[in-house]
C-alpha cells in the first residue's frame, strides 16, 4: 500500500499559521512529479509543535487535495499512548489512508513497552499502521525482534526504518517476511535499502526533487541498477546538505529559496545560520533549483 517514493512533506507557515494555499501547491507539485504518497505531520512537518487543531487541519488539507490520487500516510505518533490513539482515530475520521507512528520519544520505553504501545494503538484503529524507528530523534532504538513481534498484528503493515543500520534493516526484512513493507527513512540509504529488499522511501529531499526520487525508486525496484546507482550519486550532495542543520530547517529554507513556501519556522526551530545558508544556496545552484 505504501510503496515507492513518499515525501515527508513540510508544513508551510505564514504569519504563524498553517499556510493552506502553499501546502496545496506542494502536494500538486508532488503529484505532477511522480511522488507515490504524501506523509503529513511527521518530523519534517514539525509535528512536535503543531497543536491538535493544526494537526487535523494539515491532514484534512492533504486528504482533500490528494482526492484519492495518491495515498496519505498521516503522522499520528506521540510519546503518550493515549494521545497517539486519539490522533490516529482523528486521522482515520478525516480520511487518511494510513498512520505513521513514531517510537515514543523522551520516555525511553523498554522493548516490551514499545510492543505494548504500538499494540494498543493498532487495536484502536482500522487504519494500516506503519511503525517509525528513528533513534537519533527519540533516544530509543526498536530492535528487529520487537518489529517482528509487531508484524504479527494484522494492521501493522510496515516500518519506516531510520536507524542507519543496513544490518538491522536486513534482519527486519528477513524476520518479517516479504509482505511487510520496510521503507527507508534515510535519504542517503534509499538505494542500498531498496537493494536488500526495501519497498520504498519516506524522503526529506524529495520535497525538492520529487521526480528524481520517484525515478530512483522505480529504477531500483525494476532492477535497473545503473540508473539507480547514477541517481544515488547524483543526489548525494543534495541529501547531505538537507541535514547540515536539524531537519526540517535546511529543506524549508531551500523551498523558500525556490519560492514554494514562506521562510517561516515554528519555534524553537529557526532559520539556518548565514554560513549554512550560503552553503545551501551553492548546492541549490549546482542542482539548478534556485
Amino acid at each position: 500500500m505504501f510503496e515507492g517514493s513518499l515525501v515527508a512533506i513540510v508544513t508551510p507557515f505564514k504569519n504563524g499559521k498553517v499556510d493552506a494555499s502553499a501546502l496545496r501547491g506542494l502536494i500538486e507539485f508532488h503529484i505532477e512529479n511522480g511522488t507515490n504518497g504524501i506523509v503529513p505531520c511527521g518530523t519534517t512537518g514539525e509535528s512536535a509543535t503543531l497543536n491538535h487543531a493544526e494537526h487535523a487541519e494539515v491532514i484534512q488539507i492533504t486528504v482533500d487535495t490528494c482526492k484519492g490520487r495518491i495515498p496519505v500516510l498521516a503522522g499520528t505518533g506521540s510519546n503518550s499512548t493515549q494521545e497517539a490513539v486519539e490522533l490516529t482515530q482523528r486521522a482515520q475520521k478525516i480520511g487518511a489512508d494510513g498512520a505513521l507512528l513514531i517510537t515514543p520519544y523522551y520516555n525511553k520505553p523498554t522493548q516490551e513497552g514499545l510492543f505494548q504501545h504500538f499494540s494498543a494503538v493498532a487495536k484502536e484503529t482500522d487504519l494500516p499502521v506503519v511503525l517509525y524507528n528513528v533513534p537519533s530523534r527519540t533516544a530509543i532504538n526498536m530492535v528487529p525482534d520487537t518489529v517482528a513481534r509487531l508484524s504479527g498484528i494484522k494492521n501493522i503493515i510496515g516500518i519506516k526504518e531510520a536507524s542507519g543500520s543496513l544490518v538491522q534493516v536486513s534482519e527486519i526484512i528477513d524476520s518479517c517476511g516479504p509482505d511487510f513493507e520496510v521503507i527507508s527513512g534515510e535519504d542517503a540509504l534509499t538505494w542500498p535499502i531498496l537493494a536488500i529488499g526495501g519497498k520504498g522511501v519516506i524522503s526529506v529531499t524529495a520535497n525538492l526533487v520529487p521526480d528524481k526520487f520517484a525515478k530512483l525508486v522505480q529504477a531500483a525496484r525494476s532492477g535497473d541498477v545503473e540508473t539507480a546507482k547514477a541517481l544515488h550519486y547524483e543526489l548525494l550532495k543534495l541529501n547531505d546538505i538537507m541535514f547540515i542543520e536539524t531537519n526540517p530547517i535546511p529543506v524549508k529554507a531551500a523551498l523558500a529559496l525556490m519560492g514554494r513556501i514562506e521562510n517561516e519556522f515554528r519555534p524553537p526551530l529557526c532559520p539556518p545560520s548565514a554560513e549554512h545558508l550560503a552553503q545551501l544556496k551553492t548546492i541549490l545552484t549546482a542542482y539548478a533549483l534556485a
